[in-house]
């Protein structure tokens, strides 16, 4: 139970979604109904599956959460309540909030003020974790980003320019021969189209007439090369 920090709960309330905890309990939208008891899970069809071993994910997912709080689900549900009415008691805890070196102090920032720039680690209120973490997180969803809104070069474009940078024809290049240079004239094309460009596995295999398989492991051949 130590591990559930995160409470979605707590998040309804704080959104001022529901009034109050006795509002949170009618409340379908969250969950926290389903797992006291109170409403009917939306995602379990009215018809159950064929065998009483067999049980919808939605249903799975309740179980697993409740296993954490009681052996059985009277005893489960109650402490899974107490557990929420004692998060939203304790409020919003500084030592939660924040990223980087601030989280590490507790959310205590005084400590923080007469420390120099290079000694200090970097932090986002989104992301919680070391600096070093924030840092390379923030770098990954930069560079989905750009990948993401960067204008696209075709998938043809790419297939003429590498059989151009290797002297081959296009034809060559999507023939589905074995031979060394157009396995690495196809691995260079996926690598462009999927790394470098943001085209998807499966637009990449239709062009180069290969499976989807085969352009995730050449994806891998034309960084390489």
């Amino acid at each position: 139970m130590s591990r559930m920090k995160t409470r979605p709960s707590e998040l309804t309330l704080r959104a001022k979604l529901v009034e109050d905890l006795k509002s949170l309990d009618q409340y379908l939208w969250a969950g926290h109904s389903v797992l006291i008891g109170k409403q009917k899970n939306p995602l379990v069809p009215e018809i159950p599956p064929i065998g009483e071993k067999n049980k919808y994910l939605a249903e799975k997912t309740v179980e697993d959460v409740l296993q954490f709080f009681g052996k059985n689900l009277k005893e489960a549900r109650r402490r899974y309540k107490q557990f929420v009415e004692k998060g939203i008691k304790q409020g919003r805890r500084e030592d939660l909030q924040g990223g980087g070196l601030i989280r590490s102090t507790g959310g205590d920032k005084a400590g923080l003020l007469g420390q120099k720039k290079e000694d200090r680690e970097k932090s986002d209120q989104r992301i919680l974790g070391s600096g070093d973490f924030v840092s390379a997180t923030l770098q990954q969803s930069e560079k989905f980003l750009e990948k993401k809104y960067r204008p696209k070069r075709s998938i043809e474009d790419l297939i003429e320019f590498v059989a151009k940078q290797l002297a081959l024809s296009p034809e060559l290049i999507c023939s589905g021969s074995r031979k060394k240079e157009i396995s690495d004239a196809r691995a260079l094309v996926a690598y462009l189209a999927v790394e470098e460009t943001g085209h998807s596995a499966a637009d990449v295999a239709r062009y180069l007439r290969i499976g989807r398989a085969n352009v995730l492991r050449s994806i891998k051949r034309g960084y390489e090369i």
